[in-house]
């Protein structure tokens, strides 16, 4: 399992770098992601997120098949939008809703190099926009107005202090 990157590492606001080289260790990477995902019990993880700052992300949404996606472009956004309480493995604990557009269509290339083409609409095109987002250095929080920010992050230090001094007594 890799370590997730949390609120604060720098990587985390990283505009990435194309993949270029699809190899067995390019594999072997989405393939962790995509544990670390599925041991973290979320829906997306992108490679920020793991220190890895390259255009990659990993999408397994409950009951259907696990998705990577390798220098993603989304070409296509609805006008029709819609809130939805996000949360991040990156951000732990913290939720909040953000307004996205309903459906998007992204060309990506598989860990095998090969290129598709995906219309996503519902939770799969949230996951999308959010983790492409990372690829961008941008996080949910940073939709949220200034007050809406400043509010979660001050409870997320609180709820990050309070574990840090539930560990130093252990």
């Amino acid at each position: 399992m890799l370590d997730i990157c949390v609120l604060g590492d720098d990587v985390l606001r990283t505009e990435c770098k194309d993949i270029k080289v699809f190899d067995s260790a390019l594999k072997m990477l989405a393939d962790a992601m995509l544990e670390t995902l599925k041991e973290a019990d979320g829906v997306g993880l992108a490679g920020p997120q793991v220190g890895v700052p390259e255009k990659i992300f990993v999408v397994w949404i409950p009951e259907e098949d696990p998705l990577v996606f390798i220098n993603p472009e989304i070409v296509e956004t609805s006008i029709e939008t819609c809130p939805y309480e996000e949360g991040c493995l990156s951000v732990p604990g913290m939720y909040h809703n953000v307004v996205r557009p309903k459906r998007v269509k992204v060309q990506a290339f598989d860990a095998d190099g090969k290129p598709f083409t995906l219309d996503a609409d519902g939770l799969l095109a949230r996951v999308i926009q959010h983790e492409n987002d990372h690829l961008h250095g941008k996080l949910y929080i940073d939709y949220l107005t200034d007050a809406e920010r400043e509010k979660l992050l001050r409870l997320y230090e609180k709820k990050n202090k309070a574990r840090k001094n539930r560990k130093r007594r252990v």
